[in-house]
Order: C-alpha cells, then sequence, then structure tokens
C-alpha cells in the first residue's frame, strides 16, 4: 500500500476520545432528608438537645412520685410555651366521662407534652448545630451595617414565626384590653405569660409589687421581648429544617 493511500486511510478514521462531560450518576443529585430527619438530627444530635431531652425525661416522673407538690409541673414547665398552647383545648386531663374518654386525654396529654419537648430540644440543637462551609462564608463576607435587623429577621422571614408572633400579639391585645378597658380584668395577664414562655416568667420576677403604671410597663414589654425571642428561636429551627441539612456538633 502506497505511503499517500496510508495516509487518507488514517485521517479519515475516527477517533475516539474520553468525553469531557461527566455522566449523569444518581450521586450528582442526593436525595434531600425529609423535613422530619432533618428535625430529629436537630433535636438528638447535638449535646444541648440531647441533654435537654435527659432532663426533660428525668423530670417526668416528678408527676407520679410528687403529684402534689410544685414540682408536678417541672414537664410542662420545660416544655413551654408549647405545653401550654394545649390548655386552651377542651380537652384534656380535666377532661368530663371518666373511663376511656380520661384516658384518651391523658394519653393526648402525654403525647403533645412529647412533642412539644421535641421541638425545643430541635430549637436548642439549631443554635447549636454547625454550619455549612458555604453558609459560613456567606454569613461573614462583606460588611454587617445591620446585625439587629439580621439579628432578628429569623422572627418575621417565616410563616411559622409569623403565626407565633400573631398568637403573641393576640394574647397581648386581650390582655391589655382586660386591664385597661375591661372593669373586670380577671385572669387575662396569664395568657400572654403563658404564650411567650419561659423567657416570660423572668419579667414577672423583675415587676415591682403593687399596682402601678411601672408593674404594667415591665409585664408588657417583657413579654414582647419574650415572644419576639421565642419566634426568632422558632424562626432559626423553620430555617434549618426547611433549607438543606443540619450538620450538628456532637
Amino acid at each position: 500500500m502506497s505511503e499517500p493511500v496510508r495516509r487518507a486511510i488514517v485521517e479519515n478514521t475516527p477517533t475516539t476520545e474520553p468525553s469531557e462531560e461527566p455522566a449523569m450518576t444518581h450521586d450528582a443529585h442526593p436525595r434531600r432528608l425529609p423535613r422530619l430527619r432533618r428535625l430529629s438530627a436537630l433535636a438528638t444530635g447535638t449535646w444541648l438537645g440531647r441533654g435537654y431531652l435527659a432532663v426533660f425525661g428525668a423530670s417526668v416522673p416528678a408527676v407520679f412520685l410528687f403529684p402534689d407538690s410544685p414540682v408536678a409541673a417541672a414537664p410542662m414547665l420545660l416544655t413551654a410555651p408549647w405545653s401550654f398552647f394545649a390548655m386552651a383545648l377542651p380537652f384534656g386531663p380535666g377532661t368530663d366521662g371518666g373511663g376511656a374518654a380520661q384516658v384518651l386525654a391523658l394519653t393526648f396529654t402525654a403525647a403533645w407534652l412529647l412533642l412539644a419537648a421535641f421541638v425545643n430540644a430541635a430549637v436548642l440543637g439549631a443554635l447549636t448545630a454547625r454550619q455549612g462551609a458555604a453558609a459560613l462564608g456567606t454569613r461573614t463576607a462583606g460588611p454587617r451595617p445591620h446585625r439587629l435587623r439580621d439579628l432578628l429577621a429569623p422572627a418575621v422571614d417565616n410563616w411559622l414565626a409569623r403565626g407565633y408572633l400573631a398568637v403573641v400579639a393576640a394574647a397581648l391585645g386581650f390582655c391589655f384590653y382586660a386591664v385597661h378597658l375591661s372593669p373586670d380584668p380577671g385572669f387575662a395577664g396569664i395568657w400572654p405569660l403563658m404564650t411567650t414562655a419561659p423567657f416570660s416568667l423572668l419579667a414577672v420576677l423583675a415587676m415591682p409589687t403593687g399596682d402601678s403604671w411601672l408593674t404594667s410597663l415591665i409585664f408588657f414589654t417583657g413579654t414582647a421581648a419574650a415572644g419576639l425571642l421565642n419566634a426568632v428561636l422558632l424562626g432559626r429551627l423553620a430555617r434549618r429544617v426547611g433549607t438543606g441539612e443540619p450538620h450538628p456538633a456532637a
């Protein structure tokens, strides 16, 4: 075979080169964890969340060992404010009828307390869980002229925190009307305290004795601040559960 013919054959032969475009694999699009699994990871994957759940578990026997002691309220106080929300429902331990109705009511209360403890543990876990490298870079890059606005943003940028703030606003509005405009305020102050617990208890401790404008100012300001703080924590939880997988710190 002559040299020109051999060269023509070589030049016209197609060459197979490895494609530069990587093959699409299943690992390129990892399946996101369901939100319930993210919530569970935040509640049980951090030392703060596990410690809180341990304290809550240790407080449960007090309900049966010391039923007439103030210690019996420990599980409800530890799971505030969500545990107090069940008191607004017409179905609870005090349900009339006895028998199956009472057992069902107690079961509902126990399940509600467990759910409240789980949510609070996840909130604490969201505070201690490590952020991803990209999130940290976004957070620390550039100037920070609005630190307070950024700090309070979780309280208003998701529907869960906004819904909670709406409940707090309704409780505060009802209490203000009952105390200052109604002839019989009754126990209207209990609603803001329950909806903004446990931080609202600090406002009660700071209130002076007696009925004065300072007492009212401290009460309403303190419960409003407690509700805002709870909303920020709840909003941080909503962010972690709704966007990306948590990276718990052991």
